[in-house]
């Protein structure tokens, strides 16, 4: 892992909120804060857990491409990542990212018909900090 990767990382693991980018219907990007991934694969995978009735599920269902930017406003530092974004339906992915009180968003539970999980997938990430920038490609995760 890079020097710029490894700080990358660190902002991402210090970061409660996430600016999550789809694209809109009429092909305009959508912007929506969202609470950070609660589950993470390095710097490649991020789960997150959302409405399967919101806007933004039915954007990434017909685009699955898709943004994620991470800030740290006193350090003036930020990281975006490009990739793709799946909407996830099945069980086991619910069940990874559950935790307690999320019945409050979802009163009936992990198998809530109105909750699923987002799984973005990360293929490239441009990390900011002061005046300099730096671009860097993620690798394909092995199957």
């Amino acid at each position: 892992m890079t020097e710029v990767e490894k700080k990358a990382l660190s902002l991402v693991e210090r970061t409660a909120n996430v600016v999550v980018g789809s694209i809109g219907e009429d092909g305009f990007p959508n912007m929506k804060m969202m609470f950070n991934a609660r589950v993470r694969e390095g710097l490649s995978v991020f789960y997150f857990t959302t409405n399967t009735s919101s806007r933004r599920t039915a954007q990434f269902q017909e685009r699955p491409q898709a943004s994620l930017y991470f800030a740290d406003q006193k350090k003036f530092n930020g990281l975006m990542l490009l990739g793709t974004m799946e909407v996830l339906h099945d069980q086991a992915s619910k069940e990874l990212i559950w935790r307690e009180g999320d019945e409050r968003y979802y009163s009936l539970g992990p198998t809530d018909p109105d909750y699923c999980v987002y799984r973005f997938t990360a293929r490239k990430g441009r990390y900011y900090a002061g005046l300099a920038s730096a671009d860097f490609e993620i690798p394909a995760q092995q199957a």
